[in-house]
């Protein structure tokens, strides 16, 4: 009930314009999936439209949307949406800048905490762990494609990967908390997702790497009002205090 009333004032003029109810296909990227989740119910109750979210990795909703697929709004990074839009696949009009999240370490509840306070200390705690999990960069997931190339320009990429426990996509924590992995490597949103994983912390600061989330329009919706209505939403006041308590920030 507090985020329905946090958001009444930042929709109130746009459900005004609202005509009629709608039902919204929406993809998102990983990292950006518990922020609409939350701010779902709320958005529903005040302007009757219904979300039917699809969660991927950015690198298969943009072939998925470049394959044909039909949407109504996009949330991913701006790097994988630049080519949909030269594509016209979504609006030619510049994505919405949304949130952004940094990358995290998990372990699993009970577990010693691992010293990841300088980046020498990061490095030692990921060469010593027994296994390692993080996004399979083959699935095209931003956390593990940048991790993998950390890992490749230290010099220890073979011996990572000799021990990682790559995930095709969906919550990396959960393969701390099954004991498939010591160390759960991904964005902090989605660490936090997870009651039984522990996040040790952020990747220091001389290493870390934001993930940018937007929102786009697919190019051939018939629900362009409401998809507008949805990208309103999500810059209220309601949607911030979300964005800080799934571990994002604004951009």
């Amino acid at each position: 009930m507090r985020i329905s009333r946090l958001l009444l004032l930042p929709l109130a003029c746009v459900v005004a314009a609202h005509a009629a109810a709608a039902e919204l296909k929406v993809l998102s990227a990983g990292a950006f999936k518990p922020v609409l989740v939350a701010l779902q119910p709320a958005f529903e109750q005040q302007t009757g439209h219904r979300l039917r979210i699809e969660n991927d990795t950015a690198g298969a909703l943009q072939k998925r949307i470049a394959g044909g697929e039909a949407f109504d709004l996009v949330f991913s990074s701006p790097a994988s949406l630049k080519p949909l839009r030269e594509g016209g696949q979504v609006a030619a009009e510049e994505p919405v800048p949304l949130a952004q999240v940094a990358i995290g370490v998990a372990v699993r509840r009970g577990a010693p905490l691992p010293d990841i306070s300088t980046v020498e200390a990061f490095r030692s705690a990921v060469l010593h762990a027994r296994s390692v999990a993080y996004i399979d960069p083959a699935a095209g997931g931003s956390s593990g494609i940048y991790l993998d190339g950390l890992f490749e320009r230290w010099g220890i990429g073979p011996i990572v990967r000799a021990k990682a426990v790559l995930v095709p996509g969906g919550l990396v924590a959960t393969r701390v908390v099954d004991g498939s992995a010591d160390l759960g490597i991904h964005q902090i949103s989605e660490i936090l997702a997870v009651p039984e994983a522990v996040l040790v912390g952020p990747l220091p600061a001389e290493i870390q790497n934001y993930t940018v989330y937007a929102g786009a329009l697919a190019a051939q919706t018939k629900e362009a009002a409401a998809a507008r209505e949805l990208l309103a939403a999500l810059r209220g006041t309601g949607a911030v205090q979300i964005l800080r308590a799934k571990g994002m920030e604004t951009p």
